[in-house]
């Protein structure tokens, strides 16, 4: 990175204005500076993130200088990005890359294969889209000369002239990913002119097939529906120059391994190959040998992974349902996800909580994908509160404004910790996330936190007391918006022909007891 000399004018001795208020937001932390907001006057400049000691702020003379030497962390303008999509970047808000776009992006426009370790929700899909799409926008592709054209069963069997061929492939592993990658394509890719499609099973492939006709530059697909077209003659991938493969060991877990090595064997062999995975099994390095050339190996570490605006606590006990329904009951407002070790976990808790009242619902991988859909789609419109998942069916999902997030199972590895907990605090708002532990789990929760680097906090669960008195309030709160509101005209005369008989108070109470039955 760049060396850049800032000058700090400290305007301490004459004013009554903190330093911080000159510079925006200062955050010291360790031997790095983080300005988060500059401002000169009235007028605002970019964010800047710098790294380096902190500078000496003993003088407090007003004229007095400081002068230190700071190595200026990239932003999106740094990475050699083509201006149309600086310009889409900079239209979806993001200033400064994540640590896998900043390691990843250079090495994709370079050509180079590339094996990117990273969780999800680190922005690992913007560190191969906007590559693809700068290569595909400005002619930098390999001939697709190597593989021959083969007999096809479709009746799509000769590709039509003039229809533009697939030449990126993005395969990853569920439909909702598949959505969330095509969104992607569509923001960053807003004015190079490039046409992307996703396909995925659950659904009729009419609609699929009649846009692949009309030909496509980029696809984005789940293994199943692609193999299914593959093998109708509906798609060909003798033209692809980028190969994509996300969410490598959740395929593996899924089981396809196989169609996947199938689809790789019949890629060009002069391409460039990117591969993400938030570990590597045994069975993704062979592919990584088979399939690609001296990779570049971009590994996010546990530390750049940890999300510092989240909470994080524990609580110890036996009876793990009771002490969810009282952090339910007493603190928890606003959409929360609860992780399960297994299915039959996922499907029991459900159970438990949907009888208790609580809007619940369950996700895991025995689910159909209408299910799914069904399940996302009440989640998200707030319609149910509480997602119950597996790690593996907890891939992909991308939901704002979730507030907590409860390890109702302790996680088996360091790895699914980080990643459960970065469902929430994103984009700059706080989480927290809360994990249950058995007393013989403690010492699984302690490598967790010596190995992520971090500290979470032992709480006690709420009493039964705090329960009642935050339904108190909750009942208050209520009774005041109707009140505020005059929407309760309608009851008068009831409310009058019984204070002939008994008290505002008694009338008041019983109509509360009512309310809560």
């Amino acid at each position: 990175c760049p060396e850049i000399e800032i000058i700090f004018l400290l305007a301490y001795a004459r004013s009554d204005r903190p330093f911080s208020a000159w510079f925006g937001q200062i955050a010291l932390s360790g031997n790095k500076v983080c300005v988060t907001a500059v401002s000169t006057g009235n007028r605002k400049l970019p964010r800047f993130r710098f790294s380096a000691s902190a500078p000496d702020a003993s003088a407090t003379d007003e004229n007095s200088v400081v002068r230190r030497n700071y190595t200026m962390i990239m932003t999106f303008n740094e990475l050699k990005i083509t201006d149309p999509i600086l310009k889409a970047i900079g239209e979806k808000g993001y200033l400064t890359p994540t640590p896998i776009q900043q390691k990843g992006i250079p090495v994709a426009l370079d050509g180079r294969d590339m094996l990117g370790i990273a969780q999800t929700g680190t922005g690992k899909t913007a560190a191969f889209a906007i590559p693809i799409l700068q290569h595909l926008s400005s002619g930098m592709q390999a001939e697709p000369t190597d593989v021959p054209r083969r007999n096809r069963r479709g009746r799509n069997h000769d590709r039509e002239s003039g229809v533009r061929p697939i030449r990126a492939l993005i395969l990853t592993p569920t439909r909702e990913l598949a959505v969330q990658i095509g969104d992607s394509f569509s923001d960053y890719g807003k004015y190079v002119g490039l046409k992307h499609l996703t396909i995925f099973g659950g659904v009729k492939q009419g609609p699929q097939v009649e846009a692949l006709r009309g030909g496509v530059d980029i696809l984005i697909a789940t293994p199943g529906r692609l193999h299914d077209l593959i093998g109708q003659g509906f798609v060909e991938l003798d033209a692809i120059t980028h190969f994509v493969l996300d969410e490598a060991d959740r395929m593996l877990d899924m089981g396809f391994v196989d169609d996947i090595e199938e689809i790789m064997r019949s890629l060009p062999v002069e391409r460039q190959t990117l591969l993400f995975s938030a570990t590597m099994p045994r069975p993704i390095l062979s592919l990584t040998k088979k399939y690609m050339k001296a990779p570049k190996n971009v590994t996010i570490s546990k530390e750049e992974l940890t999300v510092p605006l989240i909470e994080q606590y524990y609580f110890e006990t036996k009876d793990k349902i009771e002490g969810l329904c009282r952090l339910l009951d007493a603190e928890i407002d606003g959409k929360l996800i609860i992780f399960c070790r297994t299915k039959k976990g996922v499907d029991d808790l459900s159970i438990a909580l949907s009888s208790r009242g609580y809007m619940a619902e369950g996700l895991h991988g025995d689910l159909s994908q209408n299910q799914r859909d069904r399940v996302m789609k009440k989640f998200r419109e707030g319609a149910v509160d509480v997602l119950i998942a597996t790690d593996v069916a907890a891939r992909g999902i991308d939901v704002d404004n979730i507030t907590h997030v409860i390890n109702f199972d302790i996680p088996q590895d360091p790895e699914s910790y980080v990643h459960r907990i970065g469902r929430t605090g994103r984009a700059g708002n706080t989480g927290v996330a809360m994990t249950f532990i058995t007393p013989r789990e403690f010492r699984q929760l302690k490598l967790i936190e010596r190995t992520v680097k971090t500290k979470i906090q032992r709480r006690q669960l709420p009493t039964a007391a705090n329960v009642i008195e935050r339904q108190r309030d909750q009942i208050i709160s209520k009774m005041q918006t109707v009140l505020e509101l005059n929407a309760y005209h309608d009851y008068m005369p009831i409310a009058e022909s019984l204070l002939d008989d008994y008290s505002a108070e008694e009338v008041a109470a019983a109509a509360l007891k009512l309310m809560q039955e």
